[in-house]
């Protein structure tokens, strides 16, 4: 498909219905996606060893965890909108590949119409702050870094692709990252007032874990992301280069996993146990890096971080919390 049609939209589909289905929102809020809220498990296997949350806290994660929802709900419509507007979806989910899911973009599909769409995306930031408030509000405490990051992520998640686009000009990666390390230590943060030491290994790794099978589909996006514009290490970076970058990732992450077992900032069986999670992510590069099969290394990426994620919480749970 060429420049000229990538940058416009797609041929117009049927007028959307007047009623949609609740399954047709699901799909626009990507609720089959759910990497960043086990977030929640962690926080819980990081507290309930030492005496648990308590009410205040629980309450803090129960509206954390909704308001984190609606972030990625609003995020994803407003994604979709400016992919559906700038064409970039029409490239990437057209009949020129068939494996990307149709049915995943309901706009492209015209099963939903843009205003629909933003109606929605609004409502569900709008529910976001709502719950992100009543947590600062019911939180035992509030030290100010967690309420900065807290406020920080607010502000990105639905700037993502929608106003100042933030993923369009190369921060992309970095906010892949950035949402699950909030995700983790502001809760942990509002119900403590602390971050250890062993706490932060597992909020760094967790967050890498949503990026790590993002800059895989980033390599399936190309071709559109470069005719609009968007600023993605894969759309700038020579294909060489882009997998360097791939790997300096997947080497930071299996450092963070050996390093502070070796440093006594994580227990001494914690690299052994994260072990199985160093050999996925070595498959996944060589599935998407070495055989070219982009899209089934992003599937296995996302398998990995689930692994990661029962890994973490199995640390925490043998480790007795992380206070």
């Amino acid at each position: 498909m060429g420049i000229t049609a990538v940058l416009t939209r797609p041929p117009g589909p049927a007028p959307a219905p007047a009623v949609v289905s609740w399954r047709v929102y699901a799909r626009l809020a990507k609720l089959d996606i759910y990497d960043y809220y086990l977030a929640t498990p962690l926080l819980l296997a990081m507290l309930l060893p030492a005496g648990g949350p308590g009410p205040a806290g629980y309450a803090v994660l129960a509206l954390f965890l909704a308001g984190g929802v609606a972030m990625f709900a609003g995020g994803c419509s407003f994604d979709d909108v400016t992919g559906y507007r700038d064409g970039s979806d029409a490239t990437s989910y057209g009949p020129d590949a068939p494996a990307r899911r149709l049915a995943r973009k309901p706009l492209i599909a015209g099963s939903l119409g843009e205003a629909q769409a933003v109606r929605f995306a609004w409502l569900a930031i709008a529910v976001q702050f709502a719950c992100w408030t009543g947590a600062l509000l019911l939180a035992p405490v509030r030290p100010g870094w967690a309420v900065l990051s807290i406020a920080a992520c607010a502000f990105a998640g639905f700037q993502y692709s929608w106003w100042l686009k933030l993923s369009y000009h190369g921060w992309q990666e970095f906010l892949l990252a950035f949402y699950g390390w909030v995700f983790v230590v502001a809760p942990y943060g509002l119900i403590t007032g602390r971050i250890g030491s062993f706490a932060l290994v597992q909020a760094l790794v967790f967050g890498l874990g949503p990026l790590l099978f993002g800059v895989y589909s980033n390599i399936n996006d190309i071709a559109g992301d470069r005719a609009v514009g968007r600023r993605t290490v894969a759309a700038l970076a020579s294909p060489r280069g882009n997998a360097a970058f791939i790997a300096a990732l997947s080497l930071l992450e299996a450092a963070l996993l050996v390093v502070p077992s070796l440093t006594g900032l994580a227990p001494w069986w914690f690299a052994a146990l994260m072990s199985p999670v160093i050999a996925l992510r070595a498959g996944q590069f060589t599935l998407g890096l070495a055989a070219g099969e982009v899209l089934r290394a992003r599937r296995l990426g996302i398998h990995t971080h689930r692994v990661c994620c029962a890994l973490l919480v199995a640390a925490c749970l043998i480790n007795g919390g992380v206070a």
